[in-house]
């Protein structure tokens, strides 16, 4: 499948362009990209610095019988570090749970899964990628922030749009992860053996097979379904 691009100058929100397009019938993988959002968003509604020189990037994932949207943005990130990768001319691209890519330690990119339902009905879900390739960088981001721009000064934002449309419009929706899928996390896994302080105290030991992360708490191991995870220190 390709992508069908909406390709604009400025919106408040990506995601809220595609939201109004799929309510309006617009087909599965359709995609809207804009150079700039004036109130992008991020995860638990926090602002997305979206200027002008970033990837800014919405998705539309409509379910068919049996699918299962719960591991959509783990499985998002692994399709955007593996396209990265194969841009060239950067280090591992990495994965902080649930949301975030890495390079170089530092926050490159975000993705935001938005469902919307009709009663108890999934009808689709808006896949949200923003992705700093030579905009400003935020200064206030919780988690150092970077740009691809430092190891590839000539990438473009506007002919990554098409590439990355079309890896996010072709996700699965399987129930659980599979082997393969397991293996390609734990390899880009940036919070594994690290301390954390949220969702719980303790060390990162990797993801279920459910998207869920473990931890080895001082009470044992426990498994998280959601959350935000902080680090303190490197175990």
């Amino acid at each position: 499948m390709s992508a069908a691009l909406v390709r604009l100058r400025e919106v408040a929100s990506t995601q809220d362009e595609l939201h109004r397009l799929a309510a309006e019938g617009a087909p599965d993988g359709t995609a809207v990209v804009a150079e700039r959002q004036t109130a992008g968003r991020g995860s638990r509604g926090r602002g997305w610095v979206s200027a002008e020189g970033g990837l800014w990037l919405s998705v539309l994932w409509r379910p068919r019988p049996g699918d299962d949207p719960r591991l959509l943005s783990l499985r998002a990130g692994l399709a955007v570090a593996a396209l990265l990768d194969g841009v060239g001319g950067l280090p591992l691209v990495q994965l902080k749970w649930p949301n975030d890519v890495i390079v170089d330690g530092r926050k490159v990119g975000g993705l935001l899964c938005e469902a919307r339902w009709l009663g108890a009905e999934l009808s689709w879900v808006g896949i949200g990628l923003g992705l700093n390739v030579r905009n400003p960088p935020p200064t206030d981001a919780r988690i150092a922030a970077a740009t691809l721009a430092e190891w590839r000064a000539d990438l473009d934002p506007a002919a990554l749009a098409a590439p990355m449309a079309d890896v996010l419009a072709r996700l699965g929706g399987r129930g659980t992860l599979t082997a393969e899928e397991l293996s390609e996390w734990r390899s880009r896994d940036w919070l594994l053996g690290h301390r954390l302080a949220a969702p719980l105290a303790g060390v990162a030991r990797g993801i279920t097979s459910r998207g869920e992360l473990r931890i080895e708490t001082a009470d044992g191991p426990r498994t998280v379904a959601s959350g935000d995870a902080s680090i303190v220190e490197l175990a």
